[in-house]
């Protein structure tokens, strides 16, 4: 689908230098920009790709003047990167503006389906589940008994939500993910031998949560795995039975947390972080990437290393650290 100029400034509250009846009908980035395309610019170090971009439409900052000829249109903003970003969201939006139900989905008898729906070939919902409206299954899901997902949510190709969860409103789930799967919960046994402890609790994701390709929360033993309101999850994030994650956490990839911890609002997480289990982290904790948690942490902690402690101690550790041969040599001699 095109989109004009007009249109675009409208929906931006921009105003449009060039010809108003530029069309586009997809997004680059300025240094790849082609006719019927649309790009943005906003930090200075690309500023001479306006100059030569073959971008039918440009976003930028008000505040910019060129100083050579454009070939573009250009709709200025107060915040060019902003405005992008507002494209990027509408752009996503018309495109996965899906709705109706596909042939060879199952559907119990049971089920409360919402208006507006979509569901994908081969999607499975189960006995008492709810849907809200504008919910977007795609291909290959599985929803299980009595699961509930709350309006505008979306759950993308091949995620599978077993019995009881619940998912809130707003929420995106990418493919592969698996909602509910059980905990890891074994006794030892007399002789040895391991013998698997029922996970009867749930998992329960509040409202304008993201979580990203192939993660794993598993459910409670007893009670809920908590995924609070807006949460982001990356790729390959491992979530352990009956931990909490608070409100707008941000986690990256490859990141796990072990069983019944508590992670606090505000915190971000590198990439493989590992939190053991039983701990506590407060509100507003940064975490370097590759670091292991083993202790409970206060509000607004910085932390590095395996096992973690504060940021700047760390650093300057670790100038030691890279130094010790040379001192080991230095004793040696005397």
């Amino acid at each position: 689908m095109e989109f004009k100029a007009t249109q675009i400034a409208e929906i931006l509250g921009g105003d449009i230098v060039g010809d108003a009846s530029a069309t586009v009908s997809t997004l680059a980035k300025i240094e790849e920009g082609e006719k019927g395309s649309m790009t943005f610019l906003s930090n200075p170090k690309y500023t001479s790709y306006i100059y030569t971009t073959n971008a039918s439409i440009v976003i930028v900052n008000k505040s910019f003047e060129p100083t050579a000829e454009i070939s573009a249109t250009l709709i200025k903003v107060e915040d060019a990167y902003q405005a992008f970003t507002q494209i990027l969201e509408f752009y996503n939006e018309y495109k996965n503006q899906k709705v109706g139900i596909d042939m060879n989905t199952f559907i119990s008898d049971s089920a409360k389906i919402g208006q507006e729906i979509y569901l994908g070939a081969f999607a499975y919902i189960g006995e008492n589940v709810v849907i809200g409206n504008n919910v977007k299954i795609y291909p290959q899901c599985y929803i299980g008994d009595n699961v509930e997902i709350q309006d505008n949510t979306t759950l993308f190709s091949g995620v599978k939500v077993y019995a009881d969860c619940v998912i809130g409103k707003n929420c995106k789930i990418h493919s592969g993910t698996v909602i509910g799967s059980d905990g890891f919960g074994f006794a030892p046994t007399e002789t040895g031998e391991y013998k698997s402890i029922p996970q009867i609790g749930n998992v329960v994701i509040e409202d304008h949560v993201d979580i990203g390709a192939n993660c794993t929360i598993d459910r409670a033993t007893m009670g809920t795995t908590f995924i609070r309101k807006g949460v982001k999850l990356d790729n390959l994030v491992h979530v352990a039975h009956n931990v909490s994650i608070d409100e707008n956490t941000v986690i990256a990839g490859q990141s796990g947390i072990a069983g019944s911890s508590k992670i606090g609002k505000y915190c971000m997480f590198g990439g493989q972080v590992g939190i053991s289990g039983h701990v506590s982290i407060g509100d507003n904790v940064k975490i370097s990437a590759k670091s292991g948690v083993t202790r409970n942490i206060k509000n607004d902690a910085v932390l590095r290393g395996i096992p973690s402690m504060d940021y700047n101690e760390y650093n300057k550790a670790y100038v030691m650290f890279k130094k010790l041969p040379e001192i080991i040599k230095e004793l040696k001699n005397k």
